[in-house]
């Protein structure tokens, strides 16, 4: 659960001259704070705030206590100078929550209302003293039974969640990265001095120790398992799925010993290379559903990036570009055997899929497959240009898989359609300078996703 710290700013002049104002005001702030609590965050509170010491104290306090984020909520004006050194000093992110006490203000509203609901000139005042000091932040106007501001500041909060859970964490590497790619290279140092991701890698007597620690009765726990949720496509042996789960369990004990955020395997080292002799096409799909991050071929910066978007949006997945339907104006994702199978449409397909690449050893794995789900989303994108990283952010609808025409079970699939045609967006990537893997980010909007892609310094394009 993320933690965030609840801020009420207020001015010590109303409790001089006021003093009752405060009780009314205090219901609102309880207000907020049980509506962000809904959203499914735990929500630190604090004594409001009306002079710089009690800023300091209660930011210090969020710190203290584990916050990911601040969640401004001005009570009433309040002078900036108070909060804007303590607000734009913190690491923490900053959203606004411009809200007031009442909906209606119109002519026949009675004037006495004017002391419970002018704190959105406090929110300009500090506003202007944020942007002045370089501090990031997002903002959310609106009343607060209109359910679209809680849920937009929410998606802030998420988004800044996921920003701060980057640095620090740690991305796994299975045989390294497809020799040859060259959009998505980069270097274990520069994952750790650009984002303070450190790269972890595996061995073959790493993966065998692991593969001696699965136990007979967690295959068979996790053979039922499957069995219980997916749909069975086509014939496969008992054996072949005893030894994909074999496989697929070490990395996932690999990735539990080593903390991971998230990891990638480079499928044709599969094989004597890497001691996994079935791809874990059924493993990484579970790992996304799990809010683990994963990318094909090696690719840590991508798999990273999942990684941390999975920690404020679980409905996330890698996901890569493969054909264009001219015809439909839509775009075909797919890959070989990896998505979040919380995205599936309906029940996945457990299938043996024949698999010609990998290394010496490398035997066919059982896999899985479905179709993403219908809705809108974020495709997400993380390149290099020429000076630093960037961010693209657009968003998308994925549309319904029309089953009695489908062809395609046993593929994992899924057609996109951007606010663009199809050949237009593709050349926007194109000129982007965009990589072929890519984040498809359902329950987030472009400017949540664009304010995690600032929080992290980088230059954000929008398509």
């Amino acid at each position: 659960m993320i933690k965030i710290g609840l801020l009420p700013l207020y001015i010590a002049l109303y409790d001089e001259k006021v003093p009752q104002l405060r009780a009314r005001l205090e219901k609102f702030y309880e207000t907020a704070a049980k509506k962000l609590e809904n959203c499914g965050f735990e929500v630190l509170r604090s004594p409001f705030c009306r002079i710089e010491p009690e800023f300091k104290a209660a930011v210090a306090s969020f710190e203290e206590n584990g916050a990911k984020c601040v969640v401004t909520l001005h009570m009433a004006y309040s002078p900036s100078l108070e909060s804007a050194s303590v607000l734009s000093g913190t690491k923490l992110p900053i959203v606004v929550l411009d809200a007031t006490d009442t909906f209606d203000f119109s002519p026949s509203q009675d004037p006495d209302a004017i002391s419970y609901c002018h704190g959105i000139h406090g929110v300009m005042d500090m506003c202007s003293l944020l942007v002045k000091n370089g501090k990031r932040f997002a903002i959310a106007a609106g009343h607060l039974e209109n359910f679209e501001v809680i849920s937009r500041a929410a998606g802030f909060v998420k988004a800044a969640a996921c920003a701060k859970s980057l640095c620090g964490s740690r991305t796994g590497s299975i045989g390294g990265a497809f020799f040859g790619m060259g959009d998505f290279a980069v270097t274990d140092e520069e994952m750790q001095k650009r984002f303070g991701v450190e790269i972890i890698r595996s061995s073959p007597q790493i993966i065998e120790n692991f593969k001696k620690s699965v136990s007979e009765n967690e295959i068979k726990a996790e053979k039922e398992a499957d069995d219980a949720a997916f749909a069975r496509f086509g014939n496969f042996s008992s054996e072949t799925q005893t030894e994909t789960l074999r496989d697929s369990l070490a990395v996932r004990k690999w990735a539990e010993a080593e903390t991971l955020s998230a990891y990638s395997v480079n499928f044709m080292e599969i094989g004597g290379n890497t001691g996994l002799f079935h791809m874990p096409f059924i493993e990484a799909c579970k790992a996304m559903a799990k809010k683990t991050g994963y990318a094909g071929e090696g690719d840590v910066l991508t798999a990273a990036f999942t990684g941390a978007l999975l920690h404020g949006f679980p409905d996330t997945s890698f996901v890569e570009i493969f054909c264009p339907d001219w015809r439909g104006n839509t775009l075909f994702l797919s890959h070989m055997g990896e998505m979040n199978l919380r995205l599936a449409a309906k029940a996945p397909e457990i299938f043996e899929k024949e698999f010609t690449y990998g290394g010496p050893g490398a035997k066919n794995p059982v896999a899985c497959s479905a179709c993403f789900k219908s809705g809108q989303g974020v495709f997400v994108n993380v390149f290099r240009g020429k000076t630093d990283f960037k961010l693209l952010v657009s968003p998308v609808l994925m549309e319904e898989e029309n089953e009695g025409e489908s062809r395609f079970k046993g593929t994992v699939r899924g057609w996109m359609r951007p606010k663009r045609p199809v050949a237009e967006f593709l050349e926007s990537l194109g000129r982007a300078g965009a990589t072929h893997h890519s984040i498809l980010v359902y329950g987030a909007s472009p400017e949540q996703i664009r304010f995690f892609g600032e929080l992290l310094n980088l230059e954000v394009v929008e398509i």
